[in-house]
């Protein structure tokens, strides 16, 4: 049965004190709204209607660079007079593109955590009735009631403003996401009223109207209360990024990955390990992650889009972004790889070491105090501490080549554009503005001079 979805998201979000919508306040580094999206996208939709309101334009904005963005609509609600009155202004869109058979699944954009399987299983269940997704509750208060009759079926939601003290007691509540056909939504949706404490058109009154049609009520349960759970102020956002984070350290303890605290490891991104990895505490990975078997990650590492070979050590406080490490590298501890870099195996990029868009050969070494850009460095190089590339005249780069088994001794400043030849040795504080042969020594720096009988100059004393 075709199926079209509908993502509430015009509300201001005042609770948050924010200047920006709710819905682009963000868990795992993603706008909470682009979470409900995704969930959406495994269901296999027709399209995926967006209701935005406050800032709207920001909400447009932002959505339009996500993957997604060709499969999305969008309806704005200019007052926000209710869920019901949301999903009313929805109704043209979906009239445009699908017909009356369609079901159409509710959803909301400030519930980001709501998994593919859940929805699945719930619009399934939801054909040819009125499907209702709720969850059972220890404390209920705030929710809008599940009523049901002595046969179970349900006739009602009741809102918490509108319950009677005996209804305050039901511990099954309402998600407030729903499925049913277009057809159904088309007749039922102008009939609601705002005659209720809010003075809102609640899309939960189109229960009553089933009943009355005679349309069966169906309902669904969430696997965890956590997968409905909306976000309203920021204590919310943070329990819910922690929950998220959980289930993210799980999924990676259960792939084979030791986390030497599950609770201190943050995914922002997709993450894939391969077997006996090891993050130590407070890393971060961001983008497309990927590892190969037996890598290990010191503490306060960020990896961002990047491959990192198999037996590959990451040390503390280094960053790898928009890179390709070999395998058996060592990487840190305060290393930093930009965007760019390509390591071959057993590679070793060493402490306070800024390597950017190079390729480094097999076997070779930076390791302390130097900054390489824009080169190209052959196998078995060796590049001694504070070695600079200059690649930069302030307008233009130029790129750096190092042949095989270059050995670069200490403090050289290597002038792009240059090419030092493979088995060439580079005297230390050397100065390079011209390209090295093969097999050859170059050294250029100044003379050192001996000034016998110097005196170093003396502290004046102050005026007495």
């Amino acid at each position: 049965m075709p199926l079209e979805v509908v993502i509430l998201a015009a509300g201001q979000g005042s609770r948050m004190k924010s200047d920006q919508p709710k819905v682009l306040h963000e868990i795992a580094g993603k706008p909470l709204v682009e979470h409900v999206i995704d969930a959406a996208l495994q269901i296999e939709p027709g399209h995926i209607h967006i209701v935005y309101g406050h800032k709207g334009e920001h909400v447009r904005q932002k959505l339009s660079t996500i993957p997604a963005a060709d499969r999305l609509t969008y309806s704005e609600q200019a007052e926000q007079l209710g869920t019901g009155h949301a999903v009313a202004q929805a109704l043209p869109r979906l009239n445009e593109v699908a017909d009356d058979a369609s079901q159409v699944l509710i959803l909301y954009g400030d519930v980001p955590l709501i998994a593919a399987d859940t929805l699945r299983n719930f619009v399934a269940a939801s054909a040819g009735k009125l499907g209702i997704l709720t969850v059972t509750l220890d404390n209920s208060s705030g929710y809008g009631r599940i009523l049901r009759n002595d046969s179970h079926e349900i006739i009602g939601i009741v809102e918490e403003k509108d319950a009677s003290p005996a209804q305050k007691t039901i511990k099954e509540v309402n998600t407030g996401i729903m499925c049913c056909s277009l057809d159904r939504l088309n007749q039922w949706l102008p009939k609601l009223s705002s005659n209720n404490a809010q003075g809102e058109y609640y899309l939960t009154d189109i229960v009553a109207l089933a009943v009355a049609d005679g349309v069966p009520v169906g309902s669904g349960e969430a696997a965890s209360a956590m997968e409905v759970e909306g976000v309203n102020n920021r204590l919310q956002l943070a329990a819910l990024e922690r929950q998220f984070q959980r289930k993210e350290a799980d999924r990676l303890m259960t792939e084979g990955c030791t986390l030497a605290d599950p609770a201190r490891v943050d995914v922002r991104g997709s993450v894939r390990t391969g077997r006996d990895c090891f993050a130590d505490i407070n890393v971060v990975f961001e983008g497309n992650v990927v590892l190969g078997d037996r890598v290990s990650i010191g503490p306060n590492c960020v990896l961002r889009d990047c491959t990192i070979g198999a037996d590959t050590e990451i040390l503390a406080f280094s960053t790898v972004e928009s890179s390709t490490v070999g395998s058996r590298a060592v990487i840190g501890p305060y290393a930093r790889l930009r965007p760019g870099c390509e390591l071959a195996s057993d590679t070793k990029i060493g402490n306070f070491v800024e390597v950017k868009k190079s390729v480094i050969g097999e076997g070779s070494k930076v390791n302390h105090l130097s900054y390489v850009g824009d080169s190209e460095i052959g196998k078995g190089v060796n590049v001694g501490a504070g070695t600079i590339t200059c690649n930069y005249d302030g307008v233009n780069k130029f790129k750096t080549v190092l042949g095989d088994n270059v050995f670069i001794g200490s403090n050289t400043a290597l002038v792009a554009p240059v090419t030092v030849g493979a088995n060439a040795t580079v005297g230390a504080g050397s100065v390079i503005t011209h390209d090295v042969e093969a097999d050859s020594l170059a050294v250029a720096r100044g003379k050192q001079k001996k000034i016998d009988g110097w005196k170093r100059p003396a502290k004046k004393k102050p005026n007495t």
